[in-house]
């Protein structure tokens, strides 16, 4: 399968991705999802004023040529690009990475995280929801992602915005399982620098306008009325709280006026760069700074599935990647958001430690490396290490779940909490729910 139809080496396509999300969203309409994520409340947890944005590096990226060069390994190993020094001292990433390198004070790199896996379905599971998948053929969620967790548990910050929001789709295995549909990400389904820019679940249909809206609300208020002297129980359900803010969401401004990229100076979507990293990232934070609680990102284009001519690939998605997340971070720092929202820029796994014969590196879970930012976590600091070609950890050996762990707690998720799930077993959000002692 060409790289045209196929954005991993399993084949599993773009549209078939695209053709998931899209129908775990329209599985269910939006009063029931304003309904479903409600028993949040009902269930007492606190809210508190914190989000994150997940950097999904799809593919894996190498470890070698982002975060953790090995100058002193043979070339088979260290490869063709070389390392830089950061604003920490001694501390080096690769050559892509000259924009992190020098917000390097306000990150934290892992470069020490590990798991038992190379497969690419069974890995993106693990990192979105704590649990291996355990059909290494399914497309389909067996848990719940980190972002449909959120929305069942704490739902959005602002009202009339979604609480989980993917760009420019869902993650590989971003969905809801059987916490139910309507804890499913709202995706935008196109690339923030599209030309007019817009998201199609909130534009109006043509010719219904604001105006016209407004006299359809009155006249549901008379049918509410109606109603009330029929049903004095308020059994009726023709319209009830959900279907009022559903009604608010789509002919209200709050949620577009969120999604409007284009209130950004041109300042700003220049500093994050004019492609579809960039603006997806910067719509990102658009997105947390108005509500939503999770933002992720597809940062792909092509995939970090580099098996073949690693380092041409790598220019052409490392270096906007780059660009974007340094921008991200300070402007998250600039606009006070820095101790609200945490990033986290994470793939499935990282990528041999050898080069292969055509120039490329193959699957690896054995090591791979992790940046955070934000949610007030200790920056300015690599954590763990790998062996001398960067192959295996060496010291501070944490996993995937433990980088969710970290994320539910600056959320202020008890990862302990259970869930009944199809069979009516209860299902723990986490399982292995150690926190990484050194961030905190």
């Amino acid at each position: 399968m060409s790289q045209r139809t196929a954005e991993f080496c399993d084949g599993v396509s773009r549209r078939s991705v695209i053709k998931a999300g899209l129908t775990g969203l329209m599985g269910v309409s939006l009063p029931d999802i304003l309904r479903l994520r409600a028993q949040a409340a009902e269930a007492g947890h606190a809210r508190q004023d914190t989000a994150i944005i997940f950097l999904e590096l799809a593919g894996g990226p190498a470890q070698h040529e982002t975060y953790d060069p090995k100058p002193n390994a043979p070339s088979e190993y260290r490869g063709p690009l070389n390392p830089i020094k950061t604003a920490v001292p001694g501390v080096q990433f690769s050559e892509f990475m000259k924009e992190q390198a020098r917000v390097m004070d306000k990150l934290a790199v892992i470069r020490s995280i590990h798991h038992d896996s190379g497969s690419h379905r069974t890995s993106s599971h693990l990192t979105q929801t704590g649990y291996y998948l355990r059909d290494r053929q399914s497309n389909e969620n067996e848990m719940p992602s980190i972002g449909c967790i959120t929305s069942r548990v704490r739902g959005s910050n602002e009202q009339g915005i979604p609480a989980f929001v993917s760009l420019p789709r869902d993650m590989r295995f971003g969905r809801a399982a059987w916490l139910g549909k309507g804890y499913n990400p709202f995706i935008t389904a196109r690339d923030a620098d599209t030309k007019n820019f817009e998201v199609p679940n909130l534009t109006l249909l043509r010719g219904l306008t604001s105006k016209r809206l407004q006299d359809r609300k009155a006249l549901l208020k008379s049918f509410d009325a109606t109603r009330e002297i029929i049903d004095n129980n308020g059994v009726g359900d023709a319209m009830d709280q959900f279907t009022r803010e559903a009604f608010e969401m789509v002919a209200g401004d709050s949620a577009r006026n969120a999604f409007d990229i284009s209130q950004e100076d041109e300042a700003t979507r220049d500093r994050y760069g004019r492609n579809s990293f960039g603006q997806n990232i910067l719509l990102a934070r658009r997105l947390v700074e108005h509500g939503v609680t999770v933002a992720s990102v597809r940062v792909t284009g092509p995939s970090w599935d580099d098996h073949r001519d690693l380092v041409k690939r790598m220019r052409q998605k490392a270096i906007p990647y780059d660009r974007a997340f340094a921008a991200l971070v300070e402007d998250l720092h600039a606009r006070g958001l820095d101790k609200k929202v945490m990033v986290v820029a994470m793939g499935e796994f990282g990528r041999t430690p050898k080069f292969n014969k055509n120039a490329g590196r193959d699957h690896w879970g054995r090591v791979m490396s992790v940046a955070l930012a934000g949610g007030n976590i200790k920056t300015g600091q690599v954590i763990g290490s790998s062996d001398a070609e960067g192959g295996s950890p060496v010291d501070a050996p944490y996993r995937p779940e433990n980088v969710l762990a970290m994320l539910y707690r600056h959320l202020g998720i008890d990862p302990s909490t259970t869930f009944l799930d199809h069979s009516g077993r209860p299902r723990y959000i986490l399982e292995r729910r150690e926190l990484i002692i050194e961030l905190i």
